[in-house]
């Protein structure tokens, strides 16, 4: 499994509420959501490659 960084994050209220519920629907966890909007929106942008970030 590949290391994951860990770091402190803050965030407005509202906004992780609102990010709360989109991984309710998801069925994710909130962090592991934010991990999936960051790694779409990086590949998105041609920041990451397809093969960067997966876990084996």
């Amino acid at each position: 499994m590949a290391k994951k960084k860990q770091f402190p994050l803050r965030i407005d209220q509202k906004l992780y509420d609102a990010l709360e519920r989109w991984a309710a629907d998801e069925f994710r966890s909130v962090n592991s959501h934010i991990e999936f909007l960051l790694r779409e929106a990086t590949r998105k942008n041609g920041r990451l490659k397809d093969d960067e970030g997966k876990e084996s």
